[in-house]
């Protein structure tokens, strides 16, 4: 399917002139309103209706577009809710908050509200690394920004915490406190499958972290099923050589993982010490956990002003922002508790 930037290609102008000639919105010369008529011709390209009353109607409406999950991960998903209306706020917009209508159709709400534009940009969350709903709001001409860092950091503008750095600094500080048997319990694997970039991100910093020298990090994938979970904990801490330390970038699952270690006579950080990865306060039902939080009110900012700055982008095909414009990436901030000490 041809877009305006094949035509503008095609004719040697700027996209933003085959915007006016198709418009009529500004005089342009015969020559070179002939010129993009006949790529237009040639390339058979068909404006987006929608895309072209975007520019002079806006709803003031942004979609956040949340796959829902079973795994125990609705509430990172109200919390963006909140920290969203709160930040699109400030720019004027409201939060419309649109589901998958059924399982395995994530994109099929997100879709018809491209379509019926009853929003002028998208918001995804729960974002893959090579996320097929980038390339189909691209073909419809819909702007979106994302919560997640894409393996195509060029597909669509973009927010995240460095969930790489998060995990690679979460095991340097219990390698700092003298451990050198690390387990890094990983997302669901329902995630880790579906290559959520949270994820893979998560598990590369894991693996950086192991070809460290003189410490061994275990990386094992959570489970939203409690029980599968504690098999998996037992099984290693069964071994020969139990992990003194766990950094664990499934936080809600903390208050059991202790409550079980403790029933197992493991108490923390006497006998293992304990990082969380990517966190809320509520995850750890008010225990000093050392931890790096997953920064919401920041991402929400972030990601609610290249959204709005999509949105502007759509309305003028001639204005472009550099990388540096199109993405930001949040370092992590470790904050010291009470769960790390030095290894037994």
């Amino acid at each position: 399917m041809a877009t305006i930037k094949d035509v503008a290609q095609a004719a040697g102008v700027a996209p933003s002139t085959v915007s006016y000639v198709l418009s009529g919105s500004r005089k342009i010369s015969a020559e070179t309103r002939a010129a993009v008529q006949a790529a237009v011709e040639e390339l058979g390209y068909h404006p987006n209706a929608g895309a072209r009353s975007l520019r002079s109607t806006r709803t003031d409406v942004l979609a956040l577009a949340l796959p829902l999950s079973g795994t125990g991960y609705l509430p990172v998903g109200g919390r963006f809710m909140y920290g969203l209306s709160e930040a699109a706020g400030r720019h004027g917009y409201l939060v419309l908050l649109v589901t998958p209508p059924g399982a395995g159709d994530a994109g099929a709400g997100l879709e018809r509200a491209a379509r019926s534009r009853f929003a002028d940009a998208a918001v995804l969350m729960g974002v893959e690394m090579e996320d097929p709903r980038v390339a189909a709001m691209r073909v419809l001409d819909f702007p979106v920004a994302l919560i997640g860092h894409p393996a195509d950091e060029s597909a669509a503008p973009w927010t995240d915490l460095d969930w790489e750095e998060s995990a690679l600094a979460s095991v340097r500080a219990l390698r700092d406190a003298g451990h050198r048997r690390v387990l890094y319990l990983a997302t669901v694997e329902e995630d880790v499958d579906t290559r959520r970039t949270y994820s893979v991100r998560g598990i590369r910093g894991a693996e950086r972290a192991a070809a460290e020298a003189a410490t061994h990090v275990d990386v094992c994938h959570s489970s939203g099923d409690p029980a599968e979970l504690y098999r998996r904990l037992d099984a290693r801490f069964d071994a020969a050589d139990p992990p003194t330390a766990l950094a664990v970038q499934h936080p809600a699952a903390i208050p059991g993982i202790l409550r079980h270690l403790a029933a197992r006579g493991i108490q923390v950080p006497r006998d293992v010490s304990l990082v969380a990865v990517g966190s809320f306060p509520e995850d750890l039902g008010g225990l000093d956990v050392t931890r790096i939080e997953l920064p919401v009110a920041e991402m929400s900012a972030a990601v609610t002003r290249l959204a709005a700055e999509a949105v502007e982008a759509a309305g003028d095909p001639g204005r472009s922002g550099g990388p540096s414009a199109r993405h930001r990436l949040i370092p992590p901030r470790m904050i010291r508790g009470s769960t790390v000490a030095p290894a037994p």
